[in-house]
């Protein structure tokens, strides 16, 4: 097939990314470190929020969308790609990237595959969250942990299991951890008076007990300077609670710069790699 003769490069790696605003640099850096993961394959970053996109436009700084990443990278001529989905769970951004790449398939003679999310696999998602969970304990056991979830609008959206999942199996691993979402199930803003009598239920009424809210956020965004510190302010006014500490570089927790979440995207990447063959 002739068309096929313009496919002389081999193989590209395309990360999906949500973006952020503020936060944007965590992001390169994340594509910095696959990049040095695998020195041999050209890495691209394209950035699905529409609106993550236009505010930095407006500062100078231009970014593109999936699909338009992807269209560059067949256009360069790139016989196999890789997108990975930098998400936490599979639900509605993973979804899409899926038919995206669905897409592509259809008119594209690239060999186009996709990566899981984060927190996907029961057995890497278990050993990830006993990890966590023991990280930001490890000075404090006595510590009351409120995890905040982002969480998915609709109830029947595939992926709710795997939040689910990491909800529940937060509460289970210690009695002392409660978990709640930003946007999706069990929302902060509609069960708060039931997260205020668990709490008040495990400090017995002592306002001096600890409590840490800790977002279960790729990145330190614009809910972490909002949403966070407006629940660390209302449980505030019933028991000593605080933003949990970062343990990467960064003073803001997040999930993309420790070690052992980037290490399970640079794993999912490999056996796609794997897949393709190579």
């Amino acid at each position: 097939m002739k068309r096929y003769r313009h496919y002389n490069k081999e193989t590209a790696i395309i990360l999906s990314c949500f973006g952020s605003v503020i936060e944007q640099e965590k992001y390169l850096a994340f594509e910095q470190f696959v990049q040095e993961s695998f020195p041999q394959i050209p890495v691209f970053t394209a950035f699905s929020s529409k609106m993550v996109i236009k505010e930095l436009a407006k500062k100078g700084e231009v970014y593109k969308n999936l699909p338009q990443v992807m269209a560059d990278v067949d256009m360069e001529g790139y016989k196999r790609y890789i997108v990975v989905s930098v998400n936490i769970f599979p639900t509605d951004e993973h979804e899409v990237l899926i038919r995206m790449v669905k897409g592509f398939r259809e008119f594209s003679l690239a060999n186009i595959r996709y990566t899981a999310p984060l927190l996907y696999k029961t057995k890497e998602t278990s050993n990830y969250l006993n990890f966590l969970d023991a990280k930001i304990r490890q000075e404090n056991d006595d510590i009351i942990n409120l995890y905040i979830i982002h969480g998915v609008p609709v109830l029947n959206l595939g992926g709710l299991e795997a939040v689910n999942y990491t909800a529940n199996f937060l509460k289970m691993i210690n009695e002392k951890n409660l978990a709640c979402s930003l946007e999706g199930e069990f929302p902060f803003f509609a069960i708060k008076d039931a997260i205020k009598r668990d709490i008040l239920k495990l400090t017995s009424g002592d306002k001096t007990k600890k409590v840490q809210i800790v977002p279960m956020l790729l990145v330190s965004g614009n809910h972490y300077d909002k949403d966070m510190k407006e629940i660390c302010e209302e449980v505030g006014e019933y028991c000593d609670a605080s933003i949990v500490k970062s343990f990467t570089q960064d003073k803001k927790f997040n999930l993309i710069e420790q070690e052992e979440v980037r290490e399970i995207f640079r794993a999912n990447i490999e056996v796609e790699i794997k897949k393709l063959g190579l």
